[in-house]
């Protein structure tokens, strides 16, 4: 097992590590690391000048390296055509950066896959998006209200089994995913029934419909949906509509698997023990607990080749296109969240499409515009809770966005 645990002596603020999970796309990008190299290079070798206008992506890729991150790797397909660059270092103790190439755990970008083919499922007339989830998975006594459609968009109000706030405003835990416990048990499996009953098993935190709030449970409802409208495992689903279609070769649902096959960055996470901070390398773990609220594993290329498709109404009618994209206010937020797919405005008339992932170890981004001729996927690397640093990386995520509007 490639993992290793050493004293770090730079004190940090602890918070509920995957808060970024439950969050999802509240906050833009959100980390902490130890600062490292930031010569940002075109390929993973050697470092070359930036081609013509894109100076400011390079710059804005050292910045994030030099708020905390470990590594980044960015692929851009905007007017000018590709560009992939990374910055940082792919290994802490080591100096190669990371590869464009490389692999990484996408996190909660996988809501969209899933979301794609519940709407594929609607498109084939086996499921309705205003249809009760009840009427498809009765063993689980969900409120007759809650339908399709608000597992999809965050407005169920069910409690999200990575932890949520309780109606006063404190944070109810739910299964171990901080600290010391998490990073002694991250080999842990788990079922999507556990998950659910889990979750299930706690007061819903408001009337279905009446709100949005980010909650991992939906999409593992979402995940039984599908199964149980498909007859194989939602895994099989991802897989064969859209993975291989797409010739998604280096993108994979890992089930339990601990491992990153292929080139791949190292994530790490920073915890306390017996009152001392310590660096876990974070980046080998069963996955199984996110399930599909978070768990596969993709490259820049092929999310690149993902969204494309989605947005360029390859995947979709555009009618239920249309309607993923439509978004549900989120308080204080410009844009709203769709169904797994957030609006996320940049600049004035500058809305992009997409969604953000958070998971241990590491960070990742998947925005494009409507049309899908513009687009951004990232992936940054992490040595501390992906809350401790919220703001450091904004300036230089939000830098890298704002080039695809025009």
């Amino acid at each position: 097992m490639n993992s290793s645990v050493r004293p770090c002596h730079v004190p940090i603020e602890r918070n509920a590590a995957m808060r970024q999970l439950r969050r999802g796309l509240c906050a833009l990008l959100v980390t902490g690391a130890a600062a490292v190299s930031s010569g940002c290079q075109e390929t993973t070798t050697a470092p070359v000048p930036p081609p013509a206008g894109r100076a400011a992506l390079q710059q804005a890729l050292a910045d994030i390296v030099r708020a905390g991150a470990v590594g980044v790797q960015l692929r851009v397909h905007d007017d000018a055509g590709d560009w992939t660059a990374s910055t940082g270092v792919s290994e802490l103790g080591k100096s190669e950066p990371p590869s464009t190439d490389g692999r990484f755990r996408i996190g909660s970008i996988t809501k969209t896959f899933v979301s794609t083919v519940i709407l594929q499922l609607v498109a084939e007339g086996r499921v309705g998006l205003d249809d009760p989830v009840d009427d498809y998975l009765p063993a689980y006594n969900i409120d007759r209200r809650i339908t399709v459609r608000m597992l999809l968009q965050h407005t169920s109000g069910l409690f999200d089994y990575t932890g949520d706030h309780d109606a006063d405003g404190g944070f109810e835990a739910g299964i171990p995913l901080h600290g010391a416990e998490f990073v002694d048990a991250r080999m842990r499996g788990y079922t999507l029934d556990e998950l659910a009953r889990t979750a299930l098993s706690e007061p819903a935190r408001f009337a279905p419909g009446e709100r949005w709030q980010y909650s991992n449970t939906n999409y593992v409802l979402a995940g039984l949906l599908v199964e149980k409208l498909s007859g194989t495992t939602y895994a099989t689903q991802i897989r064969t509509r859209l993975l291989e279609p797409l010739g998604m070769s280096d993108t994979s649902l890992p089930g339990a698997e601990p491992e990153i096959a292929g080139p791949h960055a190292h994530g790490y996470l920073e915890y306390q023990r017996d009152g001392r901070t310590e660096l876990a390398d974070i980046t080998e773990l069963n996955p199984s607990w996110a399930g599909p609220a978070g768990e596969i594993i993709s490259t820049t290329a092929d999310l690149d080749k993902f969204l494309s498709a989605l947005l360029g109404g390859r995947l979709l009618p555009p009618q239920l296109l249309e309607v993923m994209r439509t978004p549900f206010p989120v308080p204080d937020r410009p844009g709203g969240f769709g169904l797994g797919l957030v609006d996320r405005r940049v600049g004035p008339d500058c809305d992009l499409f997409g969604h953000s992932g958070g998971i241990h170890g590491y960070l990742s981004q998947l925005y494009g515009s409507k049309d899908g001729t513009r687009r951004v996927a990232m992936s940054i690397t992490l040595n501390q809770d992906p809350d401790s640093q919220a703001d450091a990386f904004v300036p230089g995520a939000m830098s890298i966005l704002s080039t695809l509007c025009r």
